[in-house]
């Protein structure tokens, strides 16, 4: 389509009547938490950023915009990763924020469904599951502040994929706003539906590019009545490798999570995180917080311990330190989430959300490591990740004493090698986080034309003037 246009004088007018004056945010003040993504590689300006609190407040502004050819950024709880919910520099994008739409709107608990507004935070959807006395199970570290548009836009993942799939897996049925305003509504919570294309599941990790969000049924699962966490010592990759393939066959479903750390990882999190001790000392070169649940009262403690024993007896690993407290579990668990903050006082860090094989996961960072020390000596590699899904946070930390512009002037060609090797060894270099703008360049090194074609065909049909995230993700 031709170039997007610049919003005149008398469409900011028009959004502002649409959601209000209080709601349409023109002081650069009050737009600064809308503008820049935490990690400071992205900020960008708008003109205008609207909060909509109804999904036909939603239709009108992208009815307007779509009429004037105005691009529109979609945004939830601005904690992506990739650059996807933040304008560019140019200034001519209208920021639309979801975080007004954030009711739940009902629980169906014989449906094992819960249909909730894309505003609302994750936490707030696992709580209102909790209090009707069952389990959503999409958990990550960003929950408190992410949104379940956000979730769903970007597919995200998190630390109970192992057992539970990824955010695509717990929807049942979606609302959102195509470009020309249009709204579907969709909100089934049908298990079985095989009339046609799964039109949500177009939506669901397009990163706002072909319709915005407004709302989502979810599967709700039954709660597990035990759940036992341990911190285990490993002394190699391979070791982690034969720790999650005994986990896997002696737990089978009931192993909920199997998050790996290396070394540098854990001690970043120790040193700069808010739990400031590890109960495993000296740090060991590897180690894994496994989680196992249970629907049965005192069962999963002692099928983790019946694990534990054996990875202890045949020599797999080290040492173990099982929780004996839901505060002892917390502080495990937030040792493992720490590792993405904890990064920041080190210095720069150039990011990396791969997925290759699980087979070939220690073959992976081997060889990564040798490519960053041949290509940046002394840079620290720091990952970690979900083993059991092959989802690799693969970042690197500038060297000691290094300068920090300097280091991050290097992310393409880091980056670019990086993602050579996860494709040559048949992985993906968007696991979790999505494309947005920093892998759209990269994008076409995984994808053949013909899939490109079929994708660019897709978001010419549902939004022929390209007003939904522009330059996003194509």
């Amino acid at each position: 389509p031709p170039p997007l246009n610049v919003p005149s004088a008398a469409l900011l007018a028009e959004l502002a009547s649409i959601v209000g004056p209080a709601n349409a945010l023109c002081d650069t003040a009050d737009q600064a938490p809308y503008l820049s993504e935490w990690r400071g590689r992205y900020t960008g300006r708008t003109p205008l950023v609207v909060r909509p609190g109804s999904v036909a407040e939603v239709s009108a502004i992208l009815k307007a915009c779509n009429g004037a050819r105005v691009g529109v950024v979609p945004q939830a709880g601005n904690t992506g990763l990739v650059g996807g919910q933040i304008p560019h520099e140019s200034g001519t994008e209208i920021v639309l924020s979801v975080t007004r739409l954030n009711k739940i709107r009902a629980i169906d608990k014989a449906a094992h469904a819960i249909t909730v507004e894309a505003g609302v935070t994750l936490t707030a959807v696992q709580r209102a599951a909790e209090d009707a006395g069952t389990l959503f199970p999409l958990s990550m570290a960003s929950e408190g502040s992410c949104c379940i548009g956000g979730n769903l836009a970007t597919n995200a993942g998190g630390v109970a994929v192992l057992a539970y799939g990824t955010a695509r897996d717990q929807v049942l049925g979606l609302e959102a706003v195509l470009a020309d305003g249009r709204i579907w509504n969709g909100l089934k919570s049908l298990r079985k539906d095989n009339t046609g294309y799964d039109l949500k599941n177009l939506l669901i990790g397009s990163e706002g590019t072909l319709g915005i969000i407004t709302a989502a049924t979810l599967r709700l699962f039954p709660a597990p009545k035990d759940v036992a966490v341990a911190l285990v010592a490993l002394p190699d990759l391979a070791s982690v490798a034969a720790f999650f393939g005994l986990a896997h066959d002696q737990a089978g479903p009931g192993l909920t999570a199997f998050e790996f750390m290396s070394q540098r990882a854990l001690g970043f999190s120790v040193k700069h995180g808010p739990v400031r001790r590890s109960p495993l000392n000296p740090l060991p070169a590897w180690s894994v917080l496994i989680e196992v649940s249970s629907h049965e009262d005192q069962r999963a403690r002692g099928l983790l311990e019946d694990i534990l024993t054996q990875a202890l007896g045949n020599g797999i690993a080290a040492n173990a330190v099982v929780a004996s407290s839901l505060s002892q579990s917390a502080d495990l668990w937030q040792l493992r989430e720490a590792i993405s903050s904890a990064q920041k006082p080190e210095g720069g860090s150039i990011k990396h959300d791969i997925s290759v094989p699980i087979s070939a996961v220690p073959e992976f960072i081997t060889q990564a490591d040798a490519l960053i020390e041949r290509l940046c000596p002394g840079a620290r590699p720091v990952a970690f990740g979900h083993f059991g899904d092959g989802n690799v946070h693969y970042n690197v930390t500038q060297p000691e004493g290094a300068e920090t512009l300097g280091f991050l002037a290097r992310w393409d060609e880091i980056s670019h090698a990086v993602h050579s090797l996860v494709i040559e060894m048949g992985g993906s270099i968007s696991a979790e986080h999505g494309i947005g703008r920093m892998k759209r360049g990269e994008l076409v090194r995984m994808k053949g034309h013909t899939e490109l074609s079929m994708m660019r065909a897709i978001k010419a049909a549902l939004d022929p003037n390209g007003i939904l995230n522009p330059g996003k993700v194509l």
